[in-house]
C-alpha cells in the first residue's frame, strides 16, 4: 500500500481564492480538515474485490484521521496484494504507512510519500 500525505505549513498557503467578473468563481478556503481520497485500480481484481478494499481502506482510515495533523490530505493507493490482505492486515500496513509519512522531514515539499509494510 502506498500512502500520500499533504500537511499543510500554515493555513495561509492552502487558501485560495477566485475572483472575476464571472459569477462561477468564489472564494475558498480550505479548512483545517483532514481529508482522505482512496485509488484501487483493476489490478486489484473485478469490480466486487475493488470495492470490498475500498470499503475496508475508508473505514480504517476514518478511524485515523483524528491523529493526523489538522487540514491534512490522505491518498490511499491499494497495490494488488491488497485483494487477499485481511482487514487486521490492511489495518496495519495502513498504521505503518501513516506512520512512515508522518516521520518524514518536516522541511522536505509538504507532498510526502511513503510505502508501508507489505499488503
Amino acid at each position: 500500500m502506498v500512502v500520500h500525505l499533504t500537511v499543510p505549513v500554515t493555513a495561509t498557503e492552502h487558501e485560495t481564492a477566485w475572483q472575476g467578473d464571472d459569477p462561477g468563481h468564489a472564494v475558498v478556503v480550505l479548512g483545517q480538515v483532514s481529508q482522505a481520497g482512496f485509488v484501487v485500480s483493476k489490478a486489484v481484481g473485478n469490480a466486487v474485490t475493488r470495492n470490498t478494499v475500498k470499503r475496508r481502506l475508508r473505514q480504517l482510515t476514518a478511524d485515523r484521521l483524528g491523529a493526523l495533523p489538522a487540514g491534512a490530505t490522505v491518498v490511499v493507493r491499494a497495490l494488488p496484494q491488497a485483494a487477499s490482505a485481511s482487514y487486521e492486515q490492511l489495518g496495519r500496513d495502513l498504521d505503518g504507512a501513516l506512520a512512515a509519512a508522518l516521520k518524514r522531514d518536516p522541511g522536505q515539499a509538504s507532498r510526502r510519500r511513503s510505502t508501508g509494510g507489505k499488503p
